[in-house]
């Protein structure tokens, strides 16, 4: 089994950690047929429109 040969210090053990402090959450749009919030580049989930055109039926 592999075993490291020196301890990870605290800068290069920070350095890594940093890289996931990056990401951010992806912002949400407001819908423009239902005003509803959803992912941008989606299909609405309340009224299934997309780019101003029914893409999925909705009951």
């Amino acid at each position: 089994m592999a075993v490291p040969k020196r301890r990870t210090s605290k800068s290069k053990k920070n350095m890594r950690r940093a890289a996931n402090s990056k990401y951010t959450a992806v912002g949400l749009v407001k819908c423009p047929q239902c005003h509803e919030p959803k992912l941008p580049h989606r299909v609405c989930g309340a009224c299934g429109f997309y780019k101003n055109k029914e893409v999925v039926a909705t009951k």
